[in-house]
């Protein structure tokens, strides 16, 4: 008994050394895949960038599909708008940084992304 919870205690000093070093313990753990070039244009059309806007306001963009971006994700702030409905609702005063990116049917980014940042009043 003695000895398994060495070994138990080892495989979690394996563990916790590849978390502190930043390495891949899980084989789940994936890195990202790099954007698809797949000749998508993507364009906020409203706000545009350094506008002045309310603590709520609609999101416009155009998003011009290339051979496999087929919707967009939205970004505030770097977070991604799961769902994202088109409108931004209750922001807190100041600077905002708002990012739309093209994705694929699996959503796997394309390189189409256009960035703007506003400022709540």
């Amino acid at each position: 008994m003695q000895m398994m919870g060495r070994i138990g205690f080892m495989g979690l000093g394996i563990v916790l050394a590849g978390v502190l070093a930043g390495a891949s313990v899980f084989a789940a753990d994936k890195p990202a895949k790099p954007p698809i070039d797949d000749g998508s244009k993507i364009v906020i059309t409203s706000p545009k960038d350094g506008d002045e806007v309310d603590d709520s306001f609609e999101l416009k963009y155009e998003l011009t599909k290339g051979s496999q971006a087929t919707h967009a994700h939205v970004y505030l702030d770097g977070q991604y708008q799961k769902g994202f409905s088109g409108m931004f609702k209750g922001l807190s005063k100041g600077d905002h940084k708002i990012t739309v990116t093209g994705a694929t049917k699996d959503h796997d980014l394309v390189t189409a992304t256009h960035t703007i940042i506003v400022e709540v009043e």
